[in-house]
C-alpha cells in the first residue's frame, strides 16, 4: 500500500530513544547497526522481533487459507503501516478499524478496503465515506438498529446518486455490547436498509466477550442461522459476508463457520484477528486457540519491554523503570522473561514477578535465589499489545542478536 506521510525521522520526541543531536531519519537509523544495548536507545523501551511477527502474520494467512476464511486482521493493535503491509502482502483481504479516525488513517496510508467493526452514526464521517467511496475506496461498517439506519439515511438525505455504502447488520447477545440482541432484530434492520441507498452485505458479530467455549459456540450457530434468514428472505445480494473472530476464539468460528452451508449464495467468511501479529506473554498466550489446535499452528510473543533496575531497597524487592505509562496493565501485568547483567551476560529467570506499577516505577518481587543489581537489565514480556502500541509511537524492530533493523512507527 502507498503512504501518504512526510519522510519521518528520530529525534527527542520518540520516547524510549536517546538521539540528542539532532534528527536522524528512520531509514538511516534502522539501517546504521545498532544493537539495542548500545547507546542509541536508553530504558525503558519497548522493541519489537522481527522474526516473530513474520511468522505471526504467516501463520494466520496459513490458518485463513485452510478453512478458506477472507482475512482482516483489526488494525486497532498497532496501527503502524509496516505491520499492516506485512499483513496485506500475506494475503489479507481488507484491515478492521474500530472508528472512523482509524478508517480516515488507513486511507491516508493506501489501505484499498477497511471494514468498521462499529457503527458509524457521525454525519461528517458518514459523508466523507460516501465521498471516497465515489472514488474507489472499499469500506463496509456495522448497523444494528432501525434508528441507526434513519441517522445514516438522514446524513446521506443530500447526497447525489453514487456507489452505494455497505453494511453487515450485528448480531450481539444479551448482556454483550453493540449488536441486535435476536436474530428478528436482525431481520428488522435488514428490512429498513432496503429503503436507502445503503447496501446490505451480511452480518458479523464479536463472541470475544462470552464466557467460554459452549457460549461461543451456540451464538456463532445464531449467527449462522441470521445469515441464511437474511438470504432467504432475499435481503442480500449474491455474495453474503458473515465475519466474527477475535483473537481467543478463532478455532470455533472455523468450526462454526466454515464450509460451503449457505446454498445459492456465495458465502465470504471474514475474520477478523488482529492480536495474534504480535501476540503476547499473558492474556493472549494463555488464550490463543492454537493451544486447543497445536497441529495447526503456533503464535511466537514479538513484543520484549526492556527496564532497568534502579534500586534494591530491601530484601526481595527490586524497583524497576517501568510503569503504567510503558506497560499495559489491563489485562495482566508484565511478566519478567530475562535477566541482562552490566557486564552483557544474559540469562533466563523464573520466580520474578511484577506486583504493581505507578506511573514509571515497577515493583518487582524478587525470590531468595536471585540477585539484582542497579543498572541491570530486565526484559518483560507484555500481556494484551492492543494497550502496548498506544503507549509507544516510535518501537526499534530487532533482529534475534537484538540488532536494531528498523523502526516501526503507529499512528493513533
Amino acid at each position: 500500500m502507498r503512504h501518504q506521510l512526510d519522510e519521518p525521522a528520530l529525534d527527542w520526541r520518540a520516547k524510549g530513544f536517546w538521539q540528542p543531536d539532532g534528527p536522524v531519519p528512520d531509514a538511516a537509523f534502522g539501517a546504521a547497526g545498532h544493537s539495542l544495548f548500545g547507546g542509541a536507545v536508553t530504558w525503558p523501551v519497548l522493541a519489537v522481533r522481527r522474526s516473530a511477527v513474520a511468522h505471526n502474520v504467516a501463520t494466520m494467512a496459513e490458518f485463513c487459507a485452510r478453512h478458506g476464511f477472507s482475512f482482516a486482521p483489526h488494525g486497532k493493535t498497532s496501527m503502524a503501516p509496516s505491520l499492516l503491509d506485512a499483513q496485506l502482502s500475506a494475503g489479507a483481504w481488507a484491515i478492521t478499524v474500530a472508528t472512523s479516525n482509524q478508517a480516515l488513517a488507513c486511507r491516508a496510508l493506501g489501505v484499498p478496503r477497511v471494514l468498521l467493526a462499529n457503527e458509524l452514526l457521525d454525519p461528517e464521517p458518514l459523508r466523507w465515506l460516501a465521498r471516497e467511496v465515489d472514488r474507489g475506496f472499499e469500506a463496509l461498517f456495522f448497523v444494528d438498529s432501525v434508528a441507526g439506519v434513519e441517522v445514516i439515511g438522514a446524513a446521506l438525505a443530500d447526497r447525489p446518486a453514487g456507489a452505494p455504502l455497505r453494511v453487515l447488520v450485528e448480531l450481539g447477545f444479551p448482556g454483550g455490547r453493540t449488536g441486535c440482541r435476536t436474530v428478528e432484530q436482525v431481520v428488522e434492520v435488514a428490512e429498513a436498509l432496503a429503503a436507502t441507498q445503503v447496501r446490505l452485505d451480511g452480518v458479523a458479530g464479536y463472541e470475544g466477550g462470552l464466557p467460554d467455549g459452549a457460549a461461543v459456540s451456540a451464538y456463532l450457530r445464531r449467527l449462522r442461522t441470521a445469515a441464511t434468514e437474511l438470504a432467504h428472505r432475499g435481503l442480500v445480494g449474491p455474495e453474503v459476508i458473515v465475519s466474527a473472530g477475535g483473537s481467543a476464539w478463532f478455532d470455533l468460528v472455523a468450526e462454526e463457520l466454515g464450509g460451503a452451508w449457505l446454498t445459492g449464495h456465495d458465502l465470504r467468511v471474514v475474520l477478523r484477528s488482529g492480536a495474534y501479529v504480535t501476540h503476547d506473554h499473558g492474556f493472549y498466550a494463555a488464550h490463543t486457540p492454537f493451544r486447543r489446535i497445536p497441529g495447526q499452528g503456533r503464535l511466537d510473543a514479538a513484543l520484549e519491554l526492556w527496564a532497568q533496575v534502579t534500586s534494591t531497597p530491601e530484601p526481595g524487592l527490586a524497583i524497576v523503570g517501568m510503569g503504567k505509562r510503558d506497560a499495559p496493565y489491563d489485562e495482566g501485568l508484565p511478566v519478567p522473561l530475562r535477566i541482562r547483567r552490566r557486564s552483557g551476560v544474559e540469562h533466563a529467570v523464573t520466580g520474578m514477578t511484577v506486583s504493581r506499577l505507578n506511573d514509571h516505577h515497577g515493583y518487582l518481587s524478587v525470590p531468595p535465589d536471585v540477585e539484582l543489581y542497579p543498572g541491570d537489565l530486565v526484559c518483560f514480556g507484555i500481556s494484551h499489545p492492543c494497550t502496548a502500541f498506544d503507549k509507544w509511537r516510535v518501537l526499534p524492530v530487532v533482529d534475534d542478536d537484538h540488532t536494531i533493523v528498523d523502526l516501526l512507527r503507529t499512528y493513533f
